[in-house]
């Protein structure tokens, strides 16, 4: 073969490897190194990682769970279901006509094709079912996952009872700053023009999708027109690209929910264009410092005021890219 002849052959295997590559990191099956993004879950030592879209829907799952007032198991029981069914990521096919997270079959009345790899939809019908199995909080997660799916391989749910445990744990806010995520923190450039409520379009779909997921909220940091006062300076909220989710008083169960909300806006951030989540003195960067992961949030000395508000400990705050 001559040198040329060897060079080109050379030059087509680098560009074989290197879509080989891009093919694994886009199905979630590459090497960290390929592709540096994602998150983790740590309870008690135990440690869960996942890609970007994982986390978006094991969050998801984890806050229909909250919205509809069901126990963590119940979480912990849907997302080792999903671990198994498709590796918690909502994909369009399956063995027969199965489809999306639980691989819920149009032909076994879950729903339409377009209802079931509607997420929301799919984890509602799977805990519309889990509901209706007897005692299914004092049932083995194995056997309860099994009632309703019905699988040809009952045990294999088993496999995923610890994984889904630190999760459904960390997102539900047992346990805190339990939950983060490495982002790269790109978004594309938005209008900063303020909609009625004084929110910009990105901060005003973080409020529309809160809202969506765990029903009324106690929101503030925005007013029509904008706010221009009761912040400190440089403070997001001048920009309305900020919110507030208010959990009062200061409780042990307001915690929890905070720290679900908090843990939820990290897990969605990429998708949402988040830049900051503080809650309870911790506080979360997308971008660069992403995977310091939760860090102290330090007030600035010069700062006046109401210690336990200026700390976030009754409110999570989210703000997103400008």
């Amino acid at each position: 073969m001559t040198r040329l002849g060897k060079a080109v052959v050379v030059a087509l295997a680098v560009l074989a490897t290197v879509a080989i590559a891009g093919l694994l990191v886009d199905r979630g099956a590459g090497p960290s190194w390929l592709d540096p993004t994602g998150c983790t879950a740590e309870v008690d030592g135990r440690v869960v990682e996942l890609s970007l879209e994982q986390a978006e829907n094991a969050s998801l799952i984890t806050a229909v769970s909250i919205q509809r007032g069901l126990p963590a198991r119940a979480a912990t029981i849907a997302l080792a279901t999903a671990y198994q069914e498709s590796k918690v990521l909502n994909i369009g096919h399956g063995d027969r006509d199965s489809l999306g997270l639980f691989q819920q079959r149009p032909s076994q009345g879950w729903g339409t094709e377009e209802e079931i790899l509607d997420p929301v939809y799919s984890t509602n019908a799977f805990y519309d079912a889990l509901v209706k199995v007897p005692n299914y909080r004092e049932l083995e997660i194995t056997e309860a996952a099994q009632e309703v799916q019905r699988s040809a391989y009952p045990d294999a749910y088993a496999e995923h009872e610890e994984d889904a445990r630190v999760l459904a744990s960390a997102l539900t806010g047992n346990h805190r700053a339990a939950f983060w995520c490495t982002t790269d923190g790109d978004a594309d450039e938005a209008s900063d023009r303020l909609d009625e409520a004084g929110l910009v379009r990105r901060a005003s779909v973080v409020r529309s999708d809160l809202e969506a997921r765990f029903g009324s909220l106690s929101l503030g940091g925005f007013q029509p027109g904008g706010v221009s006062s009761g912040h400190m300076a440089g403070s997001a909220h001048y920009e309305g690209r900020a919110i507030d989710v208010f959990f009062r008083p200061i409780n042990d169960v307001n915690k929890q929910r905070g720290w679900a909300i908090a843990s939820y806006l990290v897990a969605q951030a990429d998708r949402l264009a988040i830049n900051t989540v503080i809650f309870d003195d911790r506080i979360w960067h997308a971008g660069s410092r992403s995977d310091d992961g939760w860090t102290d949030y330090r007030v600035p000395s010069s700062s006046r005021g109401d210690r336990k508000i200026l700390e976030h400990r009754d409110h999570v705050h989210v703000d997103v890219a400008d």
